[in-house]
């Protein structure tokens, strides 16, 4: 099985990449891909590799922060579905306008849903609880554009990357999942409340957990 491990920092999926070094996997490739924080720089990355390889499963792992108070800082999720947070415009009032919105994408225009992007393979992670993403080149940490994005998406969490994977996974027609652990809660910000060692630590057992099931079963079917 060959797999392809997808995230923004190194620092984010380290102690896989120390359990990976310590655990060699006969008959299985895994690779791994650090592309930078960002919508762009995922979008280049992940274009240029997945142009050049072919991989069986591709897996986006790293943390994210959460809009829902009952899901708590350490938690790791499966996104279902991902969209572009700040891709439109602002009125002369400070409302978004999402780019379906002012008609310059259809809502279902491939790989769009209604606008967002969605998973196809979404029970592939059924262990884990799922959650529907947005995505933005800034992070949300005041209080009445924190509002804004409720009222308009009504999202789980949101990340700087998960849209960018997403989307070119969709566009290239490869297999993949979004894992992601809670490491604060959007809110007006305040470092003091984030816990970003928990989380990495909780979302690289997830990871670790999911190759070994994954080449397992992998082995039992040769």
């Amino acid at each position: 099985m060959k797999i392809l491990i997808v995230s923004a920092t190194t620092e984010e999926i380290l102690p896989f990449l120390k359990w990976l070094e310590a655990h060699p996997l006969e008959d299985h490739q895994i690779d791994t891909l650090v592309t930078g924080i960002g919508l762009v720089a995922t979008t280049f990355h992940m274009t240029y590799v997945l142009t050049h390889n072919e991989f069986d499963l591709v897996i986006q792992a790293g943390i994210a922060g959460s809009f829902r108070k009952n899901l708590p800082i350490g938690q790791t999720v499966f996104v279902v579905s991902e969209t572009f947070a700040d891709l439109g415009s602002e009125d002369n009032h400070g409302d978004f306008i999402s780019a379906f919105d002012m008609g310059f994408i259809q809502k279902d225009e491939f790989p769009f849903t209604d606008g967002k992007i969605l998973n196809p393979d979404a029970q592939q992670a059924g262990f884990l609880r799922q959650v529907h993403a947005v995505s933005s080149n800034t992070s949300h940490g005041k209080q009445a554009s924190i509002d804004l994005i409720i009222k308009k998406l009504d999202p789980d969490i949101e990340s700087m990357e998960g849209a960018a994977f997403f989307y070119t996974c969709r566009m290239m027609n490869v297999p993949f999942l979004e894992i992601r652990t809670i490491s604060n809660y959007v809110e007006p910000r305040n470092k003091d409340h984030w816990n970003i060692p928990l989380a990495i630590d909780k979302l690289n057992e997830t990871i670790i957990g999911i190759v070994e099931v994954l080449t397992s079963i992998e082995q039992k079917s040769l």
